[in-house]
């Protein structure tokens, strides 16, 4: 068996970037439910255990992913974006996964999966950051509202621009630092 090749951050803001221009995204906020949709990709939300945000699995061939409904609307973007990450770049794992049943493998998005060790599931951050907040947009945002990485550390304009981009202040405030380290 072949060793699987590991990800960099790089590579896996690639993967959104490629994505994100094969769709002509070109504003906030992404629709990444749309994005996951036009790859082929189904969404269920259900009422799911607190500390469980998602999942995805493969059923009958076809990629899924489960969000807790109960969740916030941008808790639940967010996982969409990370299960349509673990789905673009770890299909290999999720199909041949831990089985459920004869026709299902699964991956869960739950405490552990938050805390970011798992290799697997800090690439499917670096990817649903990369989806939400592409570079290319946080920077168009920015120029558009004349905004320099100095006002970035006022939370109320953090704020502001999460909301833009429906995503947490937390998740826009780690994510410009990644782009402008």
């Amino acid at each position: 068996m072949a060793k699987r090749q590991k990800l960099d951050r790089q590579s896996c803001e690639q993967q959104a970037e490629k994505i994100l221009k094969a769709a002509n995204i070109d504003s906030w906020p992404v629709r990444v439910d749309r994005l996951a949709k036009e790859e082929g990709i189904k969404i269920r939300y259900e009422p799911l255990d607190d500390e469980l945000s998602g999942m995805c699995f493969y059923k009958d061939g076809v990629p899924i992913i489960g969000v807790n409904s109960r969740h916030a609307p941008n808790r639940q973007r967010f996982t969409i974006a990370h299960e349509f990450g673990h789905i673009i770049m770890h299909a290999d794992i999720l199909q041949k996964g831990a089985h459920v049943d004869k026709t299902i493998t699964m991956l869960r998005r739950d405490p552990d999966s938050a805390q970011g060790v798992l290799e697997i599931e800090i690439q499917a951050n670096q990817f649903a950051a990369a989806i939400l907040m592409p570079d290319f947009l946080i920077r168009k945002y920015m120029d558009e509202n004349n905004l320099d990485y100095g006002l970035l550390q006022d939370e109320d304009v953090i704020e502001e621009m999460a909301k833009a981009f429906k995503v947490s202040s937390t998740a826009l405030a780690i994510r410009m630092g990644t782009i402008f380290k």
